[in-house]
């Protein structure tokens, strides 16, 4: 069996795990201790991030024709591929943090929904928050007046509740002293 028709498959699988991605990133993991890469492999894993290393020339292959060609010039030495399809910014965030506890691993340059951003751009996007913390803070925000509001109200109830019952007592007092 000739080597191309064996590696088809591997670029095959690179193909299919980039064909719906929100986001991919290119990383130079050289440096890290096993028991780091596991704990990074899990992390991402959680986060449901498709993280492998690939040869370069197969990943090559595998981007041509796609959104994610541009990442071929970032294609030298040992590199891993942190793939997302549900969280565009998730793998970005996740490589990011890890790397303040590893700085040997290097976020190289990455495509978010279409878009290929370089090392420093990709370290902003490690900055934005998940989609669900962001739908979370605008509901907040839609949450809060109507929140204040409703407070308002209740104290101007609970104002007019207890100032009601101090009327209908002093008069009910001053009668008798009248009469």
């Amino acid at each position: 069996m000739a080597k191309v028709e064996l590696k088809q498959p591997i670029v095959q699988e690179i193909a299919e795990n980039i064909k719906d991605a929100q986001s991919v990133v290119i990383v130079d993991y050289r440096g890290l201790t096993v028991a780091q890469d596991t704990q990074l492999r899990r992390e991402l894993r959680e986060a449901g991030i498709t993280y492998k290393v690939y040869k370069n020339t197969l990943m090559n292959f595998a981007f041509q024709g796609t959104p994610y060609e541009s990442l071929k010039d970032f294609l030298e030495g040992p590199n891993a591929i942190a793939i997302s399809k549900d969280d565009a910014t998730a793998p970005a965030r996740i490589l990011a943090k890890f790397a303040k506890t590893a700085p040997v691993l290097e976020i190289k340059a990455g495509v978010v929904e279409g878009n290929f951003y370089d090392t420093e751009a990709m370290k902003e996007i490690s900055n934005i928050p998940s989609r669900e913390e962001l739908l979370s803070r605008l509901l907040g925000s839609f949450q809060s007046p109507i929140t204040n509001f409703a407070r308002v109200i209740k104290q101007i109830a609970e104002k007019d509740g207890e100032a009601a019952p101090a009327e209908v007592e002093a008069p009910a007092e001053e009668a008798p002293a009248e009469a």
